[in-house]
């Protein structure tokens, strides 16, 4: 009985085909998909979701936190985008403002409210207003003026009024009362 003998692609001996090992990197959850950053460990949060993931609605406010236009939920907690290194991430929850509306496309009662009081102005800040809201409902549910005054956000179109009724809406309907 003859042999077939099969000829390997050049350059790849058909007995040595070694699979590669998985790259070493650190696993994470941002908007419910899982993620494995490979890079630099360093790297902060901000710029893997902005350059790497292409999530662009964190926005850049300065080195310092401060402004809250970088605002991420991190299991549940508003942190500053740019002061998280990814190595501190692995196995943690991140939600961006990419991730408020459901899978489906239904905004976000805040979202909803925050277009119903036009409370966007130039629209920079927005985000940031967004995911300190959020946290700020699911830690409290009926906010007080106090409570909304505390967030670290800065409007520089000065839309605060029209973010707190906003705010303010938005954890009525949650609640069950009328936005």
């Amino acid at each position: 009985m003859a042999q077939t003998q099969v000829q390997a692609a050049p350059g790849i001996s058909s007995n040595k085909i070694v699979p590669e090992a998985a790259r070493e990197g650190i696993d994470l959850e941002i908007n419910g998909k899982r993620f494995r950053h490979t890079g630099d460990a360093h790297m902060p949060l901000l710029w893997y979701l902005r350059d790497v993931l292409q999530l662009t609605g964190t926005k850049y406010g300065s080195a310092q936190p401060g402004n809250g236009a970088d605002l991420v939920l991190v299991n549940g907690k508003a942190v500053s985008a740019i002061t998280v290194p990814m190595k501190d991430l692995a196995d943690k929850k991140v939600m961006t403002v990419e991730g408020l509306a459901s899978a489906d496309g239904k905004l976000h009662p805040l979202q909803q409210a925050f277009i119903d009081e036009d409370a966007i102005g130039c629209g920079y800040c927005t985000p940031g207003w967004l995911i300190a809201a959020k946290e700020l409902i699911d830690r409290k549910r009926d906010p007080s003026d106090s409570d909304i005054d505390q967030l670290p956000n800065l409007c520089r179109c000065g839309c605060q009024t029209r973010v707190r009724r906003a705010i303010m809406r938005a954890a009525a309907s949650l609640n069950g009362g009328q936005a």
